[in-house]
């Protein structure tokens, strides 16, 4: 089976196309406030990541576009009691060799630098993209003065090589190994591009050494297409999602296990569509109390509007509960981010699109109630103008139980994008 190559921005769009703690609010109650709408000079656009923050409250992330060379941004919001919060343009991408549209998260290390990667650029002589490079892995490092300095820790040599196009960021071990995703290449199955890569970067005294775990060969035993990252738990395993194939050809959910003989690959879960969902493209969420898994599909449901599902291992594997199915008109429709859990056992995340009037996205909130069943309240609608549209990524919350996330459009300056607050009562 062939598989066309996923273009750069944004990579959720165009397949459509194809600190936590307990936040009690009430869909009445909760009020959005808008921190930062992007567009302005040199600033960056259009948001498709989920945000971190610091000790001190300051928020963190990326932007697919805009910035001083127009292939996206890190950038760094800190809050201002007199004139609100204030952005800084950490790094401005400049194409080629460093990179171009970070479209995946930021994680920390101990030191303080950041970590993340771009869905083009890197090696400029391999047939990526239209010769924009198959992407790389960054490192942000701070200096004296405010100052940050971009190192590439890895460039991607080529589709059919090592991979090509990473879209979901990295995350660390224990061990100090960062992990990712592309989306396609490897060199197996989806002719001519390959179905998508999990790698390992080690650190080593002369920079970082890659190692491929896995290459996705596509169809029915394997899967393609890990649009999303990566989680780790406590016994190293790795999870991620496939966007495509499966036994149902609906995508699937897989786990990394290291074995003495290299890293054993299995596929834990296959959608069925329909109401069990399809397609899923975000992180999943890990309750490591009980080793349950949480995600999203984009797709499913009986209007194709997606889902929310829940993982549980079990003597027999992993049994698969659907927790909800959006509507796709007031609750929400096509949730490409992923969801947070809460300590009271309550899940959030955004919809895309669906919610009042402007179908232009939703924040939401699933809490359980009895028989097993769980009930959703719409924390906020997106009206498409200044206060934001289309939330691509999942979400955010601090210790005062306030909520944060991005819209990848809306916003005052010519729809870049907005980063916003949502307020408990």
């Amino acid at each position: 089976m062939s598989t066309k190559t996923i273009p750069a921005r944004p990579i959720r769009t165009l397949i459509f196309i194809a600190f936590v703690v307990m936040l009690a609010v009430s869909s009445a109650a909760a009020k959005e406030r808008v921190l930062h709408s992007f567009g302005i000079g040199d600033y960056g656009v259009n948001p498709t990541s989920a945000l971190i923050a610091d000790a001190a409250g300051n928020l963190y992330g990326t932007t697919s576009g805009g910035g001083a060379h127009g292939f996206g941004t890190v950038f760094e919001l800190t809050p201002d009691k007199t004139n609100g919060w204030k952005e800084i343009v950490l790094y401005s991408f400049k194409g080629g060799k460093d990179g171009l549209y970070p479209s995946g998260g930021l994680v920390w290390d101990a030191g303080g630098n950041l970590y993340g990667t771009t869905l083009e650029g890197g090696r400029m002589n391999e047939s990526c993209h239209d010769t924009n490079g198959c992407g790389g892995v960054f490192e942000l490092s701070p200096q004296a003065g405010g100052k940050w300095t971009e190192l590439v820790l890895y460039r991607f040599t080529g589709c059919q090589k090592d991979g090509c196009t990473p879209n979901g960021g990295v995350v660390f071990d224990d061990a100090g190994n960062l992990y990712g995703t592309t989306v396609n290449g490897g060199g197996m199955g989806c002719v001519p591009i390959g179905c998508g890569t999990v790698f390992q970067l080690t650190p080593t005294s002369g920079g970082w050494q890659e190692t491929i775990i896995h290459r996705f060969a596509g169809g029915t035993g394997d899967g393609a297409n890990p649009s999303g990252g990566l989680i780790v738990d406590s016994a190293g395993d790795l999870f991620g999602t496939l966007f495509n194939f499966g036994e149902h050809l609906r995508g699937a959910v897989f786990q990394l296990t290291p074995t003495s003989s290299g890293w054993q690959a299995t596929l834990i879960y296959n959608f069925l569509g329909g109401n069990d969902g399809a397609g899923p493209l975000a992180n999943l969420a890990l309750d490591s109390t009980i080793n349950v898994l949480y995600g999203t599909t984009a797709f499913g449901g009986p209007r194709n509007r997606g889902t929310v599902f829940r993982l549980a291992p079990g003597d027999a594997g992993w049994t698969e509960s659907v927790l909800h199915i959006f509507r796709g008109d007031t609750d929400g429709s096509q949730p490409y981010g992923d969801v947070i859990l809460a300590p009271s056992g309550d899940l959030y995340g955004t919809t895309t699109m669906g919610g009042g009037t402007c179908n232009c996205g939703t924040v939401f909130r699933l809490t359980p109630a009895s028989q097993g069943k769980w009930t959703e309240d719409v924390l906020h609608d997106f009206l498409s103008g200044t206060d934001g549209a289309t939330p691509e990524a999942g979400l955010l919350l601090d210790a005062a139980g306030d909520l944060y996330g991005t819209t990848y459009a809306g916003g005052d300056h010519n729809s870049g994008g907005t980063v916003f607050e949502i307020s408990p009562p």
